[in-house]
């Protein structure tokens, strides 16, 4: 693929709320064609290992908030702000797009900035011993409790205050390499590679 995918709707109170609410895939039966297309699993194409995982560990704690309290509007809500935000798009309008060359950091940003108009979390799997660039990873974008954009910069919420998502984060096109990620050094050029290039 060469598209940004879905790595997940992240609320900010806490995670694994509630264990004893387990992921039904036949609940999102009717979203599976989007599922597949813009949140696979890549490590497991055929299973529901990974979508398991994102219910139980954030989907129980979002479902306190009405228009995702249930399994099917969580993953409809994700798929709907994954769809609204098309990022692949918006990196392509500044002609960021999977290159052996190398980009900085702040144009990557800049160009996410001017779009939404708000200060995204962006991730970078960092160089080894041998490499000189860090590789773009993953990118956080964040919502308040009505789903407007906001700057990423909250922390988690606090006794008695009101829950929001906090996060949605998109993982770039190569998501099995998405290991060890930090917060992206402003000072290293950036590595977007073409899909090619990671399987030499």
């Amino acid at each position: 693929m060469n598209y940004w995918t879905l790595h997940g709707l992240w609320p900010n109170n806490g995670d694994s709320c509630n264990n004893s609410w387990p992921f039904n895939v036949t609940e999102i039966q009717s979203l599976l064609p989007d599922m597949h297309t813009f949140w696979p699993d890549v490590a497991h194409p055929n299973g529901t290992k990974f979508w398991k995982h994102e219910w139980v560990k954030h989907g129980t704690c979002a479902v306190v908030d009405e228009s995702v309290n249930s399994e099917f509007k969580y993953f409809s809500k994700a798929l709907e702000l994954y769809k609204k935000l098309d990022l692949t798009s918006v990196l392509m309008k500044y002609n960021i797009k999977p290159s052996p060359s190398y980009y900085r950091m702040s144009d990557i940003r800049n160009a996410i900035t001017s779009t939404f108009g708000v200060h995204a979390k962006i991730q970078c799997i960092p160089p080894s011993e041998e490499q000189s660039a860090q590789i773009l990873g993953q990118i956080e974008i964040c919502f308040n409790q009505e789903y407007g954009l906001t700057d990423c910069v909250h922390e988690k919420s606090t006794e008695g205050s009101s829950p929001y998502f906090n996060k949605l984060q998109f993982f770039g096109i190569y998501q099995e390499l998405n290991t060890g990620l930090m917060v992206c050094d402003e000072q290293l050029d950036t590595y977007y590679p073409p899909l090619n290039e990671l399987h030499k």
